[in-house]
């Protein structure tokens, strides 16, 4: 007898470009992406990020041409972190009005206007002298850790002050119990309650943040930020996590890292329904730059499908530092 032949084939909707373009079930797209942008304290200054190629630390003049290339080619919305010109061990540098986010938030909003959407990322990890993420104290005799409870008031003020100097949206990212609540009751109280918060609400302890320490000069001092940050076996603790963001006021909750946590994108996005946002942190770039700068990898298709698989997870916002390569290549560039 010969083989019956398939009636059913998938091939068919395979078959040509255009037709595979019409199928398509994720579309990948410019106005997806957030660029995170370092920000420092001068003029004229561009110091190329040596672990992480294409990336730059910035004075507010130079970071204003920054925005304007990426403006142009689609991207929107960028995440402002700051590296001061001095810290302190409670980071109150950060709550400065002529801190270094506030003086580029108000340089890029006068140049720009509202033809672009500025994030503020709030932790105090830039700001503190230890690199850590709040205010220290002992937990027991030689042991420091951060105070979760005396940390708060700090990042209210540093949200308050970001959303009057033209912030248009705060991102809470040290993993501070109460936070959201604590921040939304400030804005709130500070005539911002239309401000929306997006919360880092899973964010694990990873090894993939070892280039974005060195863009913005905030490595711990000692020891490592496992008391806070989520440990990276832990699933259903990332929904609870998000579930108390959620009911604490959050409007938009974030998963960081992005690649090996689409997993946790999946659940929190099946979960909440809530807008949900993805970082594609500094390590993974790395990781992509170097294996292409070796020959290993054709950089544009990995860049692609790795921004796809993020999106394909159930995020709608990505977080990257492809942003400009990816918008252009999309473009056809």
């Amino acid at each position: 007898m010969p083989t019956p032949l398939p009636a059913v084939r998938p091939r068919r909707l395979r078959s040509s470009p255009l037709l595979r373009q019409l199928v398509r079930e994720t579309e990948l797209r410019p106005s997806d992406f957030v660029l995170p942008l370092f920000v420092r304290p001068g003029t004229g200054i561009r110091n190329e990020i040596a672990s992480m190629p294409g990336n730059y630390q910035l004075s507010p003049d130079t970071l204003l041409d920054e925005i304007g290339s990426a403006k142009d080619l689609g991207i929107r919305s960028f995440m402002l972190f700051g590296i001061p010109a001095r810290k302190d061990p409670e980071g109150r540098v950060a709550l400065e009005s002529d801190g270094i986010v506030q003086t580029a938030l108000r340089a890029v909003r006068k140049a720009f206007g509202h033809e672009v959407y500025l994030l503020a990322d709030e932790c105090l990890c830039e700001y503190t002298d230890h690199g850590h993420c709040g205010v220290l104290h002992e937990v027991r005799p030689g042991v420091p850790d951060v105070d979760n409870d005396a940390t708060l008031p700090l990042l209210v003020e540093q949200c308050v002050s970001h959303a009057r100097s033209g912030a248009d949206m705060v991102a809470p990212s040290g993993m501070t119990d109460g936070m959201v609540a604590a921040i939304r009751a400030g804005l709130d109280a500070a005539g911002f309650a239309a401000m929306p918060i997006m919360s880092y609400s899973a964010k694990y302890a990873s090894g993939f943040y070892g280039p974005f320490r060195d863009a913005a000069e905030s490595p711990p001092q000692f020891g490592d930020r496992n008391t806070y940050q989520m440990d990276p076996a832990n699933s259903d603790e990332a929904m609870r996590e998000v579930a108390l963001d959620v009911a604490e006021g959050a409007d938009i909750v974030m998963v960081k890292p992005a690649l090996s946590y689409l997993d946790i994108i999946r659940r929190v996005k099946d979960r909440f329904g809530l807008p949900v946002a993805a970082y594609n942190v500094s390590g993974e770039f790395a990781m992509v730059k170097a294996a292409a700068r070796n020959g290993w990898i054709d950089e544009r298709r990995v860049t692609l499908e790795i921004l796809t698989s993020i999106k394909r997870a159930g995020a709608g916002i990505i977080l990257t530092y492809h942003a400009k390569d990816a918008a252009r290549w999309l473009a056809g560039g």
